[in-house]
């Protein structure tokens, strides 16, 4: 039996039975899930997804921002639309996409696009549902080359498989509800709210997107080794990355480890993936 307690906040009562089937609610409301499976490294976390945010619901609203995205890059003149540059990701594109069903067999059923803008921003990423989208400051600042260009992109199509958008969403949602039970329990001003939601955003955010991009560079690696894309490309594409980041890292690398670190686990990993590249090579001759 639950016992009921009255807290006084200063805005009125909050029962402590109100606190408990609130609480109950965030953790029924959510289920254990594991988006991908197979592979020869994979991953082996459990995620936890709201069930009324289905991959459907996320997939709707990714459709809806990039064609938006899309839309404004067109009436600026900054989507490239045609040109080498273009076909150059669109190959890279295939030839990984190509390997997803690896981790995840209605991956390869998902309607795959690639986007190139236009601008000096060093960024790239790949929407839930399969949205790849690219700027051509990446490409040209680092001085990209295929395989570089291939360890960005597993990297990126990585989160859509594991569907860390989803996941991200759905830890916002409770992360807010949480924000709104504290406030209603103790009664805190504005101010103090604000520093509360910080609280939660680095105790619970930071260290959840550093372990997704982890995840991310894990999958990503077999998956351009298994296109045909020489792994050890991850390596060299993060040392241009911290080359040229100095002091003022660039939103690509904004939650992303320390690259010591990111190098060191990348290596790690080398000898694991190399076969299926070199498989992959020595069946092309």
């Amino acid at each position: 039996m639950i016992k009921s307690r009255i807290v006084s906040t200063g805005k009125g009562i909050f029962t402590g039975t109100a606190t408990a089937l609130l609480l109950a609610l965030m953790l029924t409301g959510c289920q254990s899930v594991h988006t991908t499976s197979g592979g020869t490294v994979g991953v082996g976390r459990e995620q936890r997804m709201l069930t009324l945010l289905s991959s459907a619901e996320v997939d709707q609203m990714s459709a809806q921002s990039y064609q938006q995205m899309r839309q404004q890059a067109k009436e600026s003149k900054t989507l490239v639309v045609s040109g080498r540059d273009l076909r150059r990701l669109q190959k890279i594109a295939d030839r990984i996409t190509s390997q997803v069903a690896t981790f995840r067999a209605d991956a390869s059923r998902w309607p795959w696009q690639v986007s190139l803008i236009r601008d000096e921003t060093i960024n790239a990423s790949c929407l839930p549902g399969g949205r790849i989208v690219f700027y051509t400051g990446i490409i040209e600042t680092l001085d990209l080359n295929d395989d570089e260009i291939a360890a960005i992109m597993g990297h990126e199509i990585a989160h859509a498989l594991r569907e860390h958008g989803r996941e991200a969403m759905s830890q916002a949602y409770v992360m807010q509800l949480g924000s709104a039970l504290t406030g209603a329990l103790l009664g805190v001003n504005e101010g103090a709210m604000d520093l509360a939601n910080q609280v939660v955003h680095y105790a619970l955010a930071l260290p959840n997107s550093r372990e997704k991009e982890a995840e991310a560079d894990i999958i990503g690696l077999e998956l351009m080794a298994r296109a045909g894309y020489n792994p050890e490309a991850a390596i060299s594409l993060w040392q241009k990355m911290a080359a040229h980041s100095g002091q003022n890292p660039p939103e690509f690398m904004s939650t992303h480890p320390a690259t010591k670190t990111r190098i060191d686990g990348l290596r790690s990993l080398l000898p694991r993936v190399q076969p299926l590249y070199w498989q992959t090579l020595s069946g092309a001759n």
